[in-house]
Parts: structure tokens; sequence; C-alpha cells
């Protein structure tokens, strides 16, 4: 297998120099008879592509077309149904695939927090008593 990049670096030459960091290497090319193969190293899709006025032209298969057409779809309804949210008050027990914590489970978060917060506070009451009593009773070396 030979690639064809070294060929095509004048339809590259547009690119930002970022851009063409970020994919250098994701893409290989490959002439066949019936134009060129592309390779997305990254996601593992094959592409056939063409020149035409000097450009390279690349167009998506049919099986990753359709792929391609049921992740969007099931994209947007994914973000529609976000969208339209719960109402207030109603429990929805599915939030972005993730179940929510049960009332049990807030009651015990809280418990944990507020024993922290109860605990903090009095360290924090007794350095404040300590700072008092070294002002009243200042060391004398």
């Amino acid at each position: 297998m030979m690639l064809l990049l070294a060929g095509f670096s004048p339809l590259a030459a547009p690119l930002s120099a970022q851009a063409q960091e970020e994919q250098a290497g994701r893409f290989q090319l490959e002439r066949t008879e019936k134009g060129i193969v592309r390779l997305d190293t990254q996601s593992g899709t094959l592409t056939l592509c063409h020149e035409k006025e000097g450009n390279l032209v690349c167009r998506m298969a049919a099986d990753e077309r359709a792929a391609y057409e049921e992740e969007l779809d099931r994209l947007t309804k994914r973000v529609e149904a976000l969208e339209k949210g719960t109402q207030p008050g109603q429990r929805d027990e599915k939030l972005l695939g993730r179940s929510l914590p049960s009332d049990a489970d807030i009651d015990r978060s809280f418990a944990i927090m507020e024993k922290m917060m109860k605990r903090f506070m009095g360290l924090a009451e007794e350095l404040n008593r300590e700072k008092q009593g070294d002002r009243l009773h200042p060391q004398k070396t």
C-alpha cells in the first residue's frame, strides 16, 4: 500500500497550521481503480474519493451514511427530550441515561454534610477561642 498524502499536499495547503497538526496522520489515502480510498484512522471509516478540478471530493459509503443518519436522528430525539425537560414537581427517573438519587440517598448525603459542617464549625470556634485566649495571655519570652 502506497500512501498518497504527499501527492495531495497542494490540496491541503489552505488548511491552517493548527488544523494540519491535529489532522496529521489521521487520514491515509490509497489510489484504486475507481479513485482514492480515504481511511480515517480514528474512526476506522473508509470513504471513496476522486479528484475533481484540483480538489479531492469524498463521499460517505451508503452504509456509513445510514449509520450517520441514524445517529443524527437519535441525537436529535435526545436533544428534543432534554429541551422539553420535566415539569416542576415532576420526578423524572432517567436524566441523561442516569438514575436520579432516591430520597433516602439524598437524606443520607445531607446527614453526612451536616456532620461535616458541625465538625468544621466546631474547629473554627475552637481556633477562634484559642486566638482570643492568646490575646488575653500574650506569650513572654
